[in-house]
């Protein structure tokens, strides 16, 4: 007998119903990178390359992009040039993210209006094209920065909209251009702060952080600098093998007196500085699918905090050719090259022409030690920077033609120590008559009230001083003190343009120590000393439409007390006269004696020397 088969009766599915089932099966086992492989389309409109997204295009991504999947990585940084493919490594997560692990998304951009663009174009396009985003949209529930998808929102906040980034909680939180951010308000955190608030209900939070790099101070350079891992991607030479960076200093190209700019471009090459071998544009992408990102800066031992730096010269849609080509057009222009610096070699911008350090100071020591007066010394003079629990101070001896050096400097618990340490003479290398201080300026701009009673009371020898609001035409300006109820009231206030006197000891700190007006220290002038008179950096920034150039400082959390104190002492020097010392000696000078005028016999005699030999 015929063993019959067991009927299975079928019933209809709804859409719902499989939607139901769908819903309950396991997320694919895909990394971020493999998901962009796999799902992942590239339109015509926003894409030079239109279709699949493809690895191979841009290796260097993957492992940024896989990072967001290691569970001990809660913050990833990466730091690059503009054009290296950051926003679309962001594009690729939140696809993954709705897809995959649908959790509330938050991603931050500079302005309002950039984050509505991206969303119309970029993100919404991205979901249309891919089906597996697609069933997930709920477009009838979505607004135009906030998207609606099965189990999650993913929010779009423009950096200038505090309001917004205070009012959700997230798990995944993407910061773009952090460095065209606003800073902190009065009322208001700066906007990274606002928005890491959003991620502190989540354990198992993220946070993407990415820019092209401004000054030393900027958001994303800063936290580059405070990741516990900080990586570079590494390339094979096509030559020797070796692992090499990419760097800017390995490109060649001839000096080409008579060449233009396109002719010495075109002739750019890369040398391998392992075996100086020529690597030109042709080897690149086998070199970039062969790279890896490797560590070069471990601050810690866990990985919680993970950074990647990586510059023009990778991006395989750029020739070395063109990067000297920018180079050439910008190099003779601050404007320019800061750009150049920022958007094409993903570094920081200083002006080398006014940069500082403090190694720079502290080879600047010449043989006398402190407190000993040089003997070409003809004035003293002090800065001084009030703080809330101490005084900071300096004493700068100054000679003909700005030169000058500074004798000794330090911390006083209070004003009354201050005035002992103005009133000491100081005693000169040649055994000269000691020498004490001819003009101290004080700055009143903290504890106003009680650095005004006290120069009132030294008027002999100080002056309150504050650095001006505005650029001035001079150096510094005679004000008055108008407070009717200070014993201080018409005294003379000095307002001062510090970032002129910060110019002029820049660039006499580069001159050497017995050139003409250069700026030096005594022998064994200490290192907090040299960190804080060089603890700011001439950058470019935009102000009013208009790019200036200001001095910042290089760290948000160093001290610059003593750099404060020598423009206040070399501005007291200015008021002293003291670029027209040198005409002193002039003055003194003994008047060359007349030549005698020779007799008319005299004259005979000289013109008819051999009348006597006949």
């Amino acid at each position: 007998m015929t063993k019959r088969k067991p009927r299975i009766r079928k019933y209809p599915v709804t859409v719902y119903q499989r939607k139901a089932l769908e819903s309950l099966m396991p997320p694919e086992d895909l990394t971020v990178s493999e998901w962009a492989e796999k799902y992942r389309m590239l339109n015509s409109k926003t894409s030079a390359l239109p279709g699949p997204w493809r690895n191979v295009l841009t290796p260097y991504l993957v492992g940024v992009m896989d990072t967001l999947l290691d569970y001990e990585t809660e913050e990833i940084v990466l730091c690059k040039s503009t054009q290296l493919g950051g926003t679309e490594a962001i594009l690729n997560a939140l696809g993954y993210i709705i897809q995959q692990d649908p959790s509330p998304t938050m991603v931050v951009y500079p302005s309002e209006m950039l984050a509505k663009s991206i969303s119309k174009n970029r993100i919404i396009p991205m979901v249309m094209a891919s089906p597996t985003l697609r069933q997930r949209y709920q477009e009838l529930e979505s607004e135009k920065l906030e998207l609606q998808f099965d189990g999650m929102y993913l929010s779009l906040v423009g950096s200038n909209s505090p309001s917004n980034l205070a009012s959700k909680a997230i798990r995944f939180l993407f910061l773009d251009e952090v460095d065209k951010y606003p800073g902190a308000s009065s009322k208001e955190a700066d906007p990274i702060s606002l928005a890491r608030e959003r991620t502190k209900t989540f354990a198992n939070r993220k946070i993407f952080i990415t820019s092209t790099p401004t000054i030393t101070t900027g958001h994303v350079w800063k936290s580059l600098q405070g990741c516990d891992v900080e990586k570079h991607y590494f390339v094979p030479c096509p030559h020797c093998g070796k692992m090499i960076e990419l760097k800017w200093s390995q490109v060649k190209f001839p000096d080409g007196e008579g060449m233009s700019y396109d002719d010495r471009a075109e002739m750019a090459m890369y040398v391998c500085p392992e075996c100086d071998a020529i690597i030109t544009d042709q080897h690149k992408p086998q070199m970039l699918h062969q790279g890896e990102w490797r560590i070069v800066k471990q601050n810690s031992p866990n990985g919680q905090k993970v950074g990647f730096w990586i510059n023009t010269l990778y991006s395989p849609f750029v020739r070395f050719s063109d990067a000297v080509r920018e180079f050439l057009a910008s190099k003779d222009d601050p404007e320019k090259l800061q750009n150049f610096v920022n958007s094409w070699l993903a570094e920081p911008w200083e002006d080398t022409n006014l940069k500082t350090s403090a190694d720079m100071v502290l080879e600047r020591q010449t043989h006398l030690p402190e407190l000993i007066v040089p003997s070409w010394a003809k004035l003293l003079t002090a800065g001084v920077d009030v703080q809330e629990n101490c005084v900071y101070w300096t004493l700068r001896a100054w000679g003909n033609h700005i030169r000058s050096q500074n004798i000794a400097h330090g911390q006083a618990v209070s004003l009354e120590e201050l005035e002992r340490i103005m009133n000491l003479s100081y005693q000169r290398e040649d055994g000269g008559a000691p020498m004490v201080v001819n003009l101290a300026l004080i700055d009143s701009g903290d504890q106003t009230d009680m650095v005004y009673d006290f120069c009132a009371t030294n008027s002999e020898w100080a002056l309150p001083s504050k650095g001006a609001s505005t650029k001035m035409y001079t150096h510094y300006r005679m004000s008055k003190v108008n407070k009717p109820t200070s014993r201080a009231y018409g005294m003379d206030l000095v307002l001062v343009d510090t970032d002129k006197y910060k110019d002029m000891i820049a660039g006499r700190m580069r001159k050497k120590i017995d050139e003409k007006g250069s700026w030096t220290v005594y022998a064994g002038c200490d290192r907090e000393y040299a960190e804080q008179v060089t603890a700011e950096h001439k950058v470019n920034i935009k102000k009013g439409g208009r790019t200036v150039q200001v001095w910042v400082q290089k760290h948000s959390h160093g001290d610059n007390h003593y750099l404060d104190c020598e423009v206040y002492a070399m501005a007291a020097a200015d008021i002293m006269d003291v670029r027209f010392l040198y005409l002193e000696d002039e003055m003194e000078k003994p008047a060359p004696e007349p030549e005698p005028v020779p007799t008319p016999e005299e004259e005979w005699i000289k013109v008819n020397e051999n009348w006597l030999g006949g």
